[in-house]
């Protein structure tokens, strides 16, 4: 199954890194590839977020988000595209909490054949795009408030 891990410091705080992670009616507005996001809660700090994104060709799936703590985010397939589709989120606070280490990490396991030289450009090129947009998204915030 290929995994990925990725880690950046983002000049924001841990709450504000936090809350664009959970603000899933945002995602279509800084992630291009995502076609659509619907988000129902089911419980105080979880999730059934359904995707539709455009990665080569058109994949839907549902994950079940759960946020452990306010600096731990876990995620599973629940159905959809993929065989498998867990990871996370863990965020470290630094310089007494203005910056953020924002570490992400994802196995992931398509339910259809896709040749590897797709699935290496998704885990080594579209993660890492993914994971910059997240932090240009919570600088953005952090320099407007």
């Amino acid at each position: 199954m290929p995994s990925a891990k990725y880690e950046t410091e983002v000049a924001a705080s841990p709450d504000l890194m936090m809350s664009v992670i959970t603000d899933f009616d945002s995602y279509a507005r800084f992630l291009p590839e995502i076609e659509g996001c619907e988000a129902d809660q089911v419980a105080e700090g979880e999730w059934n977020v359904r995707f539709t994104v455009k990665v080569v060709k058109r994949l839907r799936y549902t994950l079940r988000i759960i946020k452990k703590s306010p600096t731990q985010v876990r995620w599973h397939l629940v159905d959809g595209a993929f065989k498998a589709n867990d990871g996370g989120w863990d965020l470290l606070a630094l310089d007494d909490g203005d910056r953020t280490r924002a570490s992400y990490f994802i196995e992931l396991q398509i339910g259809m054949f896709v040749p590897s030289s797709i699935m290496r450009t998704m885990v080594e090129r579209s993660l890492p795009e993914t994971i910059s947009r997240f932090k240009e998204e919570a600088e953005r915030r952090a320099a407007t408030s």
